[in-house]
């Protein structure tokens, strides 16, 4: 496996070693060792959930609270998103800032994003089937979201054809307030 930091350090791209032929191709999707040794952490993960999303579904931007604060290890198995990570930790020099990367069945990318980061993800193909694990349980009293067009934030989403869809719970997001959200 090859990882490659992005703009914010902590937010990793994982890209498999795949083994193709005529036939096809096999690589190792998920090794806990390897993820151990190639990202310096030592984060178990405790669920296993996988998205179906329509071209122009914007999903996010969504994080949970500590003490139930997530890290996801996210992927496309079908079709190709563009992927987002926000910074929300107050103490870092990246508070506020984010990055975003195309995620497909193509390029097998994966993205690791640490606790203390809000997710969202742009399907830029006509469907995707987006499948992440996290290192703590769905805990509703403990989500949050982020406005995905947050004006401070400025997020390039790719641009599209049809107008973007989102849950009536993502439109009504509030903005990241500098100062006030976050995580200490």
């Amino acid at each position: 496996m090859q990882v490659t930091s992005t703009a914010i350090p902590d937010v990793l791209i994982i890209e498999p070693k795949v083994f193709a032929d005529a036939r096809g191709c096999f690589f190792e999707s998920f090794n806990q060792q390897a993820f151990h040794q190639a990202t310096g952490t030592h984060y178990q993960f405790v669920q296993d959930n996988h998205s179906h999303s329509s071209q122009g579904v914007l999903r996010g931007l969504h994080y949970q609270l500590p003490s139930k604060a997530q890290g996801k290890l996210v992927r496309v198995v079908r079709g190709m998103v563009f992927d987002v990570a926000v910074d929300i930790r107050k103490s870092s020099p990246t508070y506020g800032k984010w990055v975003g990367v195309e995620l497909s069945d193509v390029n097998r990318r994966q993205l690791w994003i640490p606790p203390g980061f809000a997710h969202g993800f742009l399907t830029c193909s006509e469907s995707a089937d987006f499948l992440y694990k996290t290192t703590d349980y769905y805990s509703p009293e403990h989500e949050r979201s982020i406005v995905w067009n947050d004006p401070a934030l400025a997020i390039d989403w790719p641009r599209l054809p049809m107008a973007y869809r989102l849950s009536p719970k993502d439109e009504a997001a509030p903005c990241l307030r500098f100062g006030d959200d976050g995580f200490e």
